[in-house]
């Protein structure tokens, strides 16, 4: 069992920043797929950036160039930093980790269904 932590949320102006940190047990980042998903009560949990084995990084649309997804220098956190938040970031933000194999051409990439283990989550509220 694999158990993933998220910290770093809190209340922000709009154009603030976030640092947003996932530390797993057991585990080493480059042996899991992992990414970084959010959701607002009543919408559906959405894909925000994610890290893959083979070292492919995807980010959905509306957080391109605001939002970075890194590995930690120790190999079990990844951090996800948020810039020039909007108030429509306004969320409930979680870490994800699925143990995905080279050998599979089916990529989890940013489908929140398809990664197996998940924090609890960090609320993160952008003010504007």
């Amino acid at each position: 069992q694999v158990q993933l932590q998220e910290s770093g949320g809190g209340s922000v102006q709009a154009g603030g920043s976030l640092r947003l940190p996932c530390v797993a047990s057991k585990y080493e980042y480059d042996n899991y797929c992992m990414g970084w998903f959010r959701q607002v009560p009543g919408t559906d949990r959405e894909g925000v950036a994610t890290i893959d084995t083979n070292g492919d990084i995807k980010y959905v649309d509306f957080v391109m160039g605001r939002f970075t997804v890194s590995p930690g220098n120790a190999k079990n956190t990844l951090f996800l930093q948020m810039d020039s938040l909007k108030p429509e970031d306004t969320a409930m933000y979680y870490c994800a980790a699925d143990p995905c194999s080279l050998l599979n051409p089916r990529r989890p990439g940013l489908l929140p269904g398809r990664y197996e283990y998940w924090g609890k989550g960090t609320q993160v509220t952008v003010s504007s």
